[in-house]
């Protein structure tokens, strides 16, 4: 057969027949131009039944004739053959070109082209709808949004398979049948009459660079064999007499710094004598992100941790998951070994490909000790795990826990849409070195579709952003309010209460006295002038954050609301703690509010912080509970946020239609 492989044509000869092969849903050139007689002027073309012969021309140059028999040789014309279906023997279809001169008045010569036609290809998902689709074309490229087409990877980071102890996509032993439905679909036609396989071979073959980032299986009889991937760079394909056979292909790796999520499985068709390339074609697929969620989302189960002194908290925190209708799951003390702060330990997401989407918990590089509870307790069937820590265990810092990592709902900033939100990560000012671990940074940016915005929260002592922020939802506007604390607004407050006579009403009143918290008077509060030095420093760092979340978020007044706190300079330190219980830091279930009790001045018999809250949240149809945190959580500089953790439910927009 001669097939010029570097021009991607066929040729022809005047001497003998020549043999070629016809893909089925491709066109083909024929080159008519390598073999043409002395004197030749014009041609003439004919193909049997299963060959479409279509000739190519600039009709500026060319009117169609087709009240002639014949084509001029010197105007440019091409000649294309395709096939639309698959050859029943070897060499069934012909291709006829005859040469003439004087005008097409004489013969001068003629060519014969017998052709095999073959359907070889790859095919996937790439029109996202959870099943392949065959035949589809343009799979060598992938593209965002709505109209966007490309194949999509989960990252196989569950734990289908008991027996193993670590991730699947870590595990070298065959997939189960539960592991295989986590993996997406990859189906190889190669159709042809099975003598024509004596002589070709299909391969397929991955990158080096893409080797640790998929695997690929073939189902032969019950197994699932690997074939690609890791140490497996090429796969000559065992057909065993079929036309269409079953691959499924496994994501290793998310996205990150050094990986655009992208990867590739190039198929080609080649004669066995001499490995000469007949067809190749290539399919990208996209490795699918991992999602943060929001606390607009709906919640589906609760973390909390039991601890010596927390019984009270656990208490209260059971009534509410009860009323928000929310599994609950207790990290007993032999899991959390004395460790309380789960919400820094970990971070709920998920991961979705249009076939299959499962949770997956972020592992926070915290390590202390909850250390291990993600990895143990939570990776399991269907729920996922990923961690990213630095080599050197030494930059870790207080930043790099996840009470310092939210996500906002979805919003528009100056016009541009983004629909699963931003992830907000607090940092130190922009000149200083105290951030967030980069590893971790460029993973959440890796993921694309939740754009990181940092936000400054060093000055406080424990550096989080949930110490000063949160996120409700809302039945008007944009769907939610952000909550702010406000220095500024507990000022006003008190001052309007000391306006009214009640300047001698407590703070701190009805605590039990081993708290052992001295109890001062709003009077007392509004001349101190160390701690109003501190209420103007922390509002100052606040508005900064507002400034940055107005314009990044799109956000207006009308859609924050400030919630009144205090926070007091921690000694000749630069940092500040919350002076009360922090109501911003709250556990948001829904319509139900689990905020942490204030503890504030008793007006008419009630705490003046916890109506102001109340008026400010329920008319958006917020129920409000307020939460006893202050010796088993406020006391060690946290709150009920800090204390638990929720898994909710996934976006419903489809993170690929996002315009990108």
């Amino acid at each position: 057969m001669q097939q010029d492989l570097k021009r991607g044509n066929l040729v022809v000869s005047l001497k003998r027949p020549t043999y070629g092969v016809c893909l089925v849903g491709n066109d083909t050139i024929l080159d008519i131009y390598r073999s043409v007689p002395p004197g030749a002027d014009s041609f003439d073309i004919r193909g049997s039944s299963l060959i479409d012969v279509t000739i190519i021309y600039n009709p500026s140059c060319l009117d169609n004739p087709q009240a002639k028999t014949t084509w001029p040789l010197n105007k440019g014309l091409k000649v294309v053959l395709s096939s639309t279906e698959t050859s029943r023997n070897l060499n069934d279809s012909k291709v006829k070109v005859s040469y003439y001169g004087q005008n097409g008045k004489t013969l001068l010569g003629s060519s014969v082209l017998y052709l095999t036609s073959v359907a070889v290809g790859l095919d996937a998902d790439v029109n996202r709808i959870g099943a392949v689709t065959l035949g589809e074309k343009d799979k060598g490229s992938w593209s965002w949004g709505p109209k966007g087409k490309g194949a999509i990877l989960l990252v196989n980071c569950d734990r289908d398979k008991d027996a193993y102890g670590g991730l699947d996509c870590q595990d070298d032993s065959p997939p189960n049948s539960a592991d295989i439905k986590d993996m997406s679909p990859m189906i190889l036609t190669a159709e042809a009459p099975e003598e024509f396989f004596d002589d070709h071979q299909v391969i397929l073959h991955i990158a080096s660079s893409d080797a640790d980032k998929l695997r690929v299986y073939c189902k032969y009889k019950s197994k699932y064999n690997q074939v690609l991937g890791v140490s497996k760079l090429c796969y000559e394909v065992k057909r065993y007499s079929q036309d269409m056979i079953q691959f499924y292909v496994e994501g290793l790796q998310f996205p990150d710094a050094d990986f655009d999520g992208l990867v590739s499985i190039n198929l080609s068709l080649q004669n066995r004598s001499d490995n000469t390339e007949l067809y190749r074609e290539k399919m990208v697929f996209r490795m699918a992100p991992w999602i943060m969620t929001p606390n607009t989302l709906k919640p589906l189960e609760v973390y909390v941790c039991s601890v010596d002194d927390n019984q009270v908290f656990l208490k209260q925190i059971k009534k509410l998951v009860k009323k928000a209708r929310c599994n609950l799951t207790i990290c007993d003390q032999l899991e959390n070994r004395g460790d309380r702060w789960i919400q820094d330990e970990m971070e709920f997401g998920y991961t979705e490909a249009p076939h299959k989407r499962f949770a997956v918990v972020f592992d926070s590089p915290r390590n202390r000790q909850l250390k291990y509870f993600p990895f143990k307790e939570i990776l399991g069937p269907d729920f996922g795990y990923v961690t990213k820590e630095p080599e050197d265990e030494e930059e870790i810092n207080s930043l790099d826990s996840f009470g310092n990592l939210e996500v906002s709902p979805p919003v528009i900033v100056k016009g541009k849409s983004y629909p699963l939100g931003r992830i907000l990560i607090g940092s130190d000012l922009p000149d200083s070195n105290m951030q967030m671990n980069k590893v971790v940074r460029d993973f959440l940016s890796a993921q694309k579709v939740q754009e990181p915005l940092e936000l400054y929260s060093a000055w406080l002592s424990v550096g989080h952003i949930d110490e000063f922020m949160s996120f409700v939802p809302a039945p008007d506007r944009k769907g939610f309010r952000l909550l702010l604390a406000s220095p500024r607004v507990c000022v006003q407050l008190f001052k309007e209460k000391q306006k009214q006579g009640y300047g001698d009403a407590v703070m701190f009143e009805g605590l039990e006295a081993s708290a052992q918290i001295e109890q001062v008077t709003i009077n007392q509060i509004l001349c101190d002038e160390t701690l109003n030095e501190g209420f103007n420093s922390a509002q100052k760092a606040i508005d900064r954050n507002r400034k940055i979340m107005k314009e990044q978020l799109g956000l207006s007044e009308e859609d924050i609301i400030d919630l009144p706190i205090l926070y007091y300079k921690e000694g000749d330190r630069s940092t500040f703690g919350a002076y009360f219980p922090n109501m911003v830091n709250m556990l948001v279930l829904g319509s139900y509010l689990g905020i942490p009790k204030p503890f504030g001045p008793l007006i008419d018999g009630k705490c003046c912080l916890e109506e102001k809250a109340i008026s400010l949240l329920e008319p958006l149809g917020l129920n409000c509970t307020f939460i006893d945190d202050f010796e088993s959580y406020h006391l060690l500089s946290g709150e009920v946020h800090c204390g638990t953790n929720t898994l909710r439910k996934p976006f419903s927009t489809k993170w690929w239609e996002c315009d990108l």
